[in-house]
């Protein structure tokens, strides 16, 4: 039953994926698709097995200039729409999405290696991104009166211009509209430069939100490679601020390019999370927490909890454990129904991962599940669901960031090394704290340096809710009214009631 449903799925997916093979993927720019202007291309592959799907233009500075200059036409019309008509139309865009979300998760999960299982809910999940962002468009622009003696101050907020947002290659098509949705819920025009490693489902977007009516360039897709169209977008001097997801590194880049033309910026990077296991904890749903965030999604999500701190009662049963369910999740095709871990996304990102199974060993750590890749027919960047124990926190496999399918434990003797060995990285972006102590779950929370923590549960989101992280995790805030603070400017109004005395100098003339 499993084959038939794979090949069910891979006969669908042959329909989609045909306009992607006969044609050179280009840009959408003012509203209608755009061969671009550099002549050059390059290839997209399937992590599958590494064959080409089709080819994809390489936007360069004079692609990124159409698209930007077309946004900033677009902004005054767009900044002055009702925030009625927006919330409207990004309602439309939400519901073309979800029409068109079974072909999203078949190209999304053929073009990133991510299993069909859960790219069948990032259609969901876009569509409610716009949603929610849609109902606050009528009121992003309010502020609030402030009485104050013979005046009285009142401050608004307005679209700060067009924006640039730059998408990873993870889970590209959800990411995209956790950026773009708010952004034009603000009132803002957008230029999207998506990963190169994954464009496909991009263009779906734009064509998307096309078809539900979005003007002509208050929504722009440029491809290309990160050092040429993504350095002239965050060059570009009608670009006012960039909104990225992606790699520290990138981000350091990234704010060096706009500085130039004092862009704003807000960056979501990387992570080296710990999820501390405390010995009272429920260890049953802790070892489902701690198997899921680091497994499911191929292992590829900046939120992973990729450092296992675990209480040394509890460490030898408790990472036994999670070896074994290790070992039995299935590694497969991403458009079997039945696959739980599909292949990464690109052969270098491949070796990547794979090269730290050796460091691993050098360094002395013991590999309790997997550590070696497994290719599916010989083919494809499949690796084993790995995880290296024993570890402690001087060693490259807790310090740096995989982003694979790699769990590293570390044992901790107390409370006070537990925080001590969490927060002893270059990362901030996330915490995970199991244990019935209510008191001690509060006092990790409060001390641990991470922008988000969640005690005894996964990676569970709530949208008004404020997403990002400190140190080297990145700047600014996702999630409700927190979006909007990046998109928008905030002005004060301070209006005189005419009461009160206006200094002056000069009435009477010279003593």
């Amino acid at each position: 039953m499993t084959v038939s449903k794979l090949d069910n799925n891979l006969t669908e997916l042959a329909q989609h994926l045909a306009r992607f093979r006969d044609h050179t993927l280009g840009h959408f720019i003012d509203g209608r698709a755009d061969g671009g202007r550099s002549g050059r291309d390059f290839d997209n592959l399937t992590p599958i097995d590494n064959s080409v799907i089709g080819r994809v233009a390489a936007g360069d500075a004079a692609d990124v200039d159409a698209a930007a200059t077309a946004a900033a036409a677009a902004f005054p019309s767009w900044r002055g729409l009702a925030g009625d008509a927006r919330r409207a139309l990004l309602h439309r865009i939400a519901d073309g999405i979800e029409a068109r979300g079974r072909e999203i998760a078949l190209v999304e999960s053929y073009d990133t290696g991510q299993p069909l299982r859960f790219m069948s809910k990032a259609a969901a999940r876009a569509a409610e991104n716009f949603r929610f962002f849609a109902d606050r468009a009528p009121t992003a622009c309010e502020g609030r009166s402030m009485p104050a003696g013979d005046h009285v101050n009142y401050s608004l907020r307005q679209p700060i211009g067009p924006v640039g947002v730059i998408t990873p290659w993870n889970t590209p098509f959800m990411l995209s509209t956790w950026k773009i949705a708010p952004a034009l819920a603000a009132g803002c025009t957008v230029v999207h430069k998506p990963a190169e490693w994954s464009p496909l489902t991009a263009m779906l977007l734009a064509e998307i939100c096309h078809e539900a009516g979005l003007p002509p360039g208050v929504l722009n897709t440029v491809n290309g490679i990160g050092e040429q169209a993504g350095r002239a977008l965050t060059e570009h001097p009608a670009i006012k601020a960039v909104a990225f997801v992606g790699e520290s590194t990138t981000g350091s880049h990234i704010m060096r390019q706009g500085a130039a033309t004092l862009k704003r910026v807000h960056f979501e990077l990387g992570g080296k999370n710990p999820v501390i296991v405390f010995a009272d904890a429920e260890l049953e749903r802790a070892l489902d927490a701690v198997t899921f965030m680091i497994y499911s999604l191929n292992g590829e999500r900046c939120t992973s909890s990729s450092r296992l701190l675990v209480e040394r009662p509890i460490y030898d049963e408790f990472v036994a454990r999670v070896a074994e369910r290790a070992g039995r999740i299935r590694v497969g095709h991403p458009l079997d129904p039945a696959t739980e871990v599909g292949p990464l996304i690109h052969p270098r990102h491949f070796d990547k991962v794979c090269s730290y199974f050796a460091a691993a060993r050098e360094e002395g750590a013991r590999i309790a599940a997997g550590g070696v890749p497994c290719p599916l027919d010989g083919k494809g960047n499949f690796v084993a669901p790995t995880l290296f124990a024993d570890a402690d926190n001087t060693m490259r496999v807790a310090r740096e960031e995989i982003f694979g399918p790699v769990l590293t434990a570390i044992p901790f003797a107390d409370e006070a090394e537990a925080l001590a060995l969490a927060n002893d990285t270059e990362y901030g972006l996330t915490g995970y704290v199991w244990t019935r102590d209510g008191g001690r779950g509060q006092r990790m929370a409060l001390a641990l340096e991470a922008g988000m923590v969640w005690v005894n549960s996964e990676n569970n989101r709530h949208l008004p809710a404020p997403f990002g992280g400190m140190k080297m995790s990145g700047i600014g805030r996702d999630g409700g009214d927190y979006s909007f603070e990046f998109y928008m400017e905030t002005k004060n109004v301070c209006m005189a009631l005419d009461t009160h005395g206006v200094p002056s100098l000069g009435k009477t003339g010279a003593a």
